[in-house]
């Protein structure tokens, strides 16, 4: 018997057999009224009325909703109301302005629009055939409590979400991932971190991302319990911890340092101790940052590696056995390493020291960008197909443990967000009397990698380094813009003309790191 994989699994199993556990607490500090604590009946009660109102409106199997949202309750329901009945949701990043997000409804000829309240002005001139604002109004218009919806044959091979990242051009790439690809990698995640009907999670990662690594699906699977965090701040991540006994949470290391920033005002025992979880991705953090999570918060800290395009889950580095009667200092330095594939993951390293992975998390491929999907995902040498990282890095042959060294691409990961070097000197570039631009990732110890540009301005030119980051945030979101700027009389080149990336950087990654300002 074949039975296809697909989303539904996941909240069909919570609602039936933990049909009246608090299956969320939605975020009590937000611009549209919450939907408070629900349990999971009535959780999967609106993602079918979700799914009718959809009928209603219109929106075929197969057609794509957008939702650019804060975590909240409405978008944790929307992964199973619209992607459980056959439709692609595009969850997009908030932080976006509205030209980019304008960009990704166009690609992805989304129909819906969904808008946060706190956004609806800042994005008023995004087009869309229709565009709700989120709240009561629009879901009286999404939910239909009074129909069945239309049924919809179980695809596996669906497309289940749109997710756009970055990548290393100018525009986003849209990631498509296909209910199989979400399926596998919620389980197989889920089951490295034990998660289960004991566990209480904290959204500390934004749900937009790679559809918050797949536990938006694991952690309904198994009844766990999911709170619900609008905005990220370390005293108050303490706070839900401690209010509603949080044993699992994940984030960028930027999370790390805002709590481990805010535990040296925590009066009393820090809450969690012995029983939180947090697994971390995005860049490695810090050794001394690894060790504080142990020594000062008492959490265990899991590093994982993966990309978009992986749903994200490559490799995992949970503390084993082995490590056991290691110093605290030691395991972290063992932590500190990307770790070692998940189940159903291969890894390898091509000639050119790139990693390569296959698996049942790969993507479907880049939604309308064939091309870009050839490069990405292709046969080599040993006659097998591979999924391309576009990072460097090494394997070891004694545990097949990996580490990342370097980035084949010009993507800068800043706080957990990928960041294009090649959109952001675009930007930069427009201002009229700048002449050259090089973008590159410079060490932080709060966000892993700040935004830095190096620039050569036009003769005569009394632009500051607050000019230039001021202009650039009238064109991109905040994050992308750089955190500091120098200017130069040149930049190195190629005898072709091409920067050489590799040589601006040298000297910042061997100095000392680059504090935000």
């Amino acid at each position: 018997m074949k039975v296809a994989l697909t989303v539904n699994d996941f909240l069909r199993r919570a609602g039936e057999v933990y049909p009246d556990r608090i299956g969320f607490v939605d975020e009590p500090d937000q611009p549209a009224p919450g939907w408070g604590s629900t349990t999971y009946c009535e959780m999967a009660r609106r993602a079918t009325a979700q799914a009718a109102g959809l009928d209603a409106l219109g929106i075929a199997a197969g057609e794509r909703v957008a939702m650019v949202s804060h975590n909240s309750a409405r978008l944790l329901t929307s992964f199973f109301g619209v992607s459980g009945s056959g439709r692609v949701l595009v969850p997009i990043n908030f932080r976006l302005v509205a030209e980019e997000i304008q960009f990704i409804i166009d690609h992805s000829g989304s129909r819906i629009l969904l808008v946060d309240p706190e956004l609806a002005d800042s994005l008023a001139s995004v087009k869309c055939e229709r565009t709700l604002v989120i709240g009561a109004d629009a879901d009286s218009e999404l939910m239909r409590f009074d129909t069945e919806p239309q049924p919809w044959v179980a695809d596996e091979d669906a497309t289940a979400t749109i997710n756009y990242t970055s990548g290393t051009t100018a525009r986003p790439k849209g990631v498509q991932l296909t209910h199989r690809n979400l399926w596998v990698n919620a389980t197989t995640f889920g089951w490295h971190l034990g998660v289960n009907d004991r566990d209480v999670y904290l959204h500390t990662l934004p749900q937009f991302h790679c559809n918050g690594w797949g536990m938006t699906y694991a952690v309904t699977g198994m009844g766990g319990q999911h709170i619900i965090l609008r905005k990220i701040d370390g005293m108050e991540i303490l706070r839900r911890i401690e209010r509603h006994g949080v044993t699992l949470m994940c984030g960028a290391p930027a999370v790390l340092s805002m709590v481990l920033d805010a535990a040296q005002n925590w009066e009393g025992e820090i809450p969690g101790r012995a029983k939180v979880r947090v697994v971390v991705a995005g860049a490695p953090p810090p050794t001394r940052t690894i060790e504080r999570i142990e020594t000062e918060l008492g959490w265990e800290f899991v590093q994982i590696y993966g990309l978009t395009e992986t749903s994200p889950l490559l490799t995992i580095n949970r503390s084993r056995a082995e490590f056991d009667a290691l110093t605290p200092a030691a395991r972290a330095q063992r932590l500190s390493r990307a770790g070692a594939p998940a189940i159903g993951i291969s890894t390898s390293i091509s000639g050119q020291d790139e990693v390569l992975a296959r698996g049942n998390v790969v993507m479907d491929g880049y939604w309308n960008q064939p091309d870009q999907t050839a490069a990405a995902i292709h046969v080599v040498d040993d006659g097998l197909e591979w999924f391309h990282t576009g990072d460097g890095g090494t394997i070891d042959d004694d545990d097949h443990y990996l580490t990342i060294t370097d980035r084949k691409k010009d993507v800068i990961i800043s706080g957990g967000e990928n960041v294009s070097s090649i959109e952001v000197e675009d930007a930069i570039f427009s201002h009229p009397e700048i002449d050259e631009v090089a973008v590159i990732g410079v060490p932080d110890e709060r966000w892993g990698e700040a935004v830095m540009a190096l620039i050569v301005v036009s003769p005569g030119s009394v632009l500051t380094e607050a000019d230039v980051i001021a202009y650039t945030k009238t064109k991109l979101a905040g994050y992308k813009c750089p955190k500091r700027v120098e200017f130069r009389d040149s930049l190195a080149r190629t005898a072709t003309g091409k920067l050489q990336k590799f040589k601006l950087r040298e000297a910042y990654w061997q100095g000392p790191t680059v504090g935000p300002k």
